[in-house]
């Protein structure tokens, strides 16, 4: 049997169709963690249901930097979401009469949301009201719409699926109301299909037919479903999961297990990340000014050395020389070898032990994200400096 080909309703399997959902994720986009294709193919599943659920998790894919996979993860969703419609920096009234539109609720995918709450956009506070309030059903608000001569009051719903991407972070009211993705550059290592939408939009298409087919199965066991949170999971993360716990319990399997083990580690993952460039910076010029070869080096000697890169930055960081705690705070952006935020960790000298950042928990985001040594964009020390350590 064809795998895309339509079936009846009742001839679907839930759990093996949500398994072709993420495996056909899984050829066009490399996410950071196993757990963001579990969340994403229940993401789409759940697109389908907006009509019967109190409540809708938002998603976000966020980066550092461009070329992380974060637009292709949203074309791959549009491919697999109802009456979806993509955006860039549309105006809240716009959204507001898109989810109005007598075709029905819409999936609206946002990309390049940076461009309206990134740094430099300022933020627009009324499509952050759009996307806070339509999370639950019932959100809308009070627009005037004219009639000839005429102003009237009008109310409009806000209650859709929303997919985000952009690079940076989001106002922490969208973060809290979102599953969050922390895509990342691929390694060289790591490889994925060439999408190409005239091949497998097609192919993404009959997949999102038959889930529409399935989901027109389970809609009354959805609209029912009180679905068991994982332990220590309340409140508003807990309101984000809930209609992607009640598809996993729909499709049975191991799509309940898995959905709750996705829940608990994407929220553990969850954590802003503002500073994109300056963190490539930063671990540009550790690369290549700081390390050089040394395996460990403590925070202080690092500050130290961050300061002696003529035309650097580190002396100007929002108005103020890089701290300790700056340093943190753009370092656990990034995650080491074993996925885990760098940090400093103890490193024992002849004078005791002092805290250090280690080489090899740089090694790979120094692989994903530097440019290679030696080249234009890489940084340079310009000032002499000291070798030693202090022991």
């Amino acid at each position: 049997m064809n795998p895309t080909a339509p079936q009846s309703p009742a001839s679907i399997d839930g759990a093996a169709l949500l398994d072709e959902v993420e495996a056909f994720h899984r050829r066009f986009n490399v996410f950071p963690r196993e757990a963001a294709y579990v969340a994403v193919a229940l993401w789409d599943a759940h697109a389908h249901l907006i009509d019967v659920l109190d409540g809708t998790a938002r998603i976000a894919f966020l980066s550092p930097e461009p070329g992380s996979g974060k637009s292709r993860a949203l074309e791959i969703v549009e491919t697999l979401t109802p009456r979806a419609a993509i955006t860039v920096n549309a105006s809240a009234n716009a959204l507001f009469r898109l989810v109005e539109a007598p075709e029905g609720t819409p999936t609206l995918l946002f990309d390049e949301i940076d461009t309206v709450f990134g740094p430099k956009a300022g933020g627009d506070e009324l499509v952050r009201g759009f996307l806070n309030s339509g999370y639950r059903r019932g959100g809308r608000a009070l627009r005037c719409v004219s009639d000839g001569n005429n102003q009237n009051a009008a109310w409009f719903s806000s209650f859709c699926a929303v997919a985000m991407a952009g690079l940076g972070s989001l106002p922490d009211t969208i973060l809290t109301r979102s599953v969050i993705i922390r895509m990342r550059k691929r390694a060289p290592n790591e490889t994925c299909e060439p999408y190409r939408r005239r091949i497998h939009e097609q192919e993404g298409h009959a997949l999102r037919d038959r889930l529409a087919h399935w989901t027109a199965t389970v809609r009354q066991q959805i609209a029912d479903a009180w679905p068991d949170m994982p332990d220590g999971v309340s409140d508003r993360p807990a309101d984000v999961w809930e209609p992607l716990l009640a598809v996993a319990d729909a499709a049975g399997g191991d799509w309940p297990a898995r959905a709750r083990s996705a829940c608990l580690e994407l929220i553990r993952a969850a954590q802003e990340n503002d500073d994109a460039s300056l963190g490539v910076r930063l671990l540009t010029d550790l690369r290549d000014v700081v390390f050089c070869g040394v395996d460990a080096v403590p925070t202080a000697v690092i500050l130290e050395r961050l300061m002696g890169i003529d035309d650097g930055p580190w002396d100007d960081v929002d108005g103020k020389p890089l701290t300790t705690r700056g340093l943190s705070r753009l370092l656990a952006a990034y995650v080491n070898g074993a996925n885990k935020p760098i940090k400093a960790r103890n490193l024992r000298t002849g004078g005791g032990i002092l805290k250090a950042i280690h080489a090899e928990d740089l090694q790979d985001a120094w692989t994903r994200y530097c440019p290679p040594p030696g080249s234009a964009t890489s940084a340079t020390p310009l000032r002499p400096r000291s070798d030693t350590l202090p022991v």
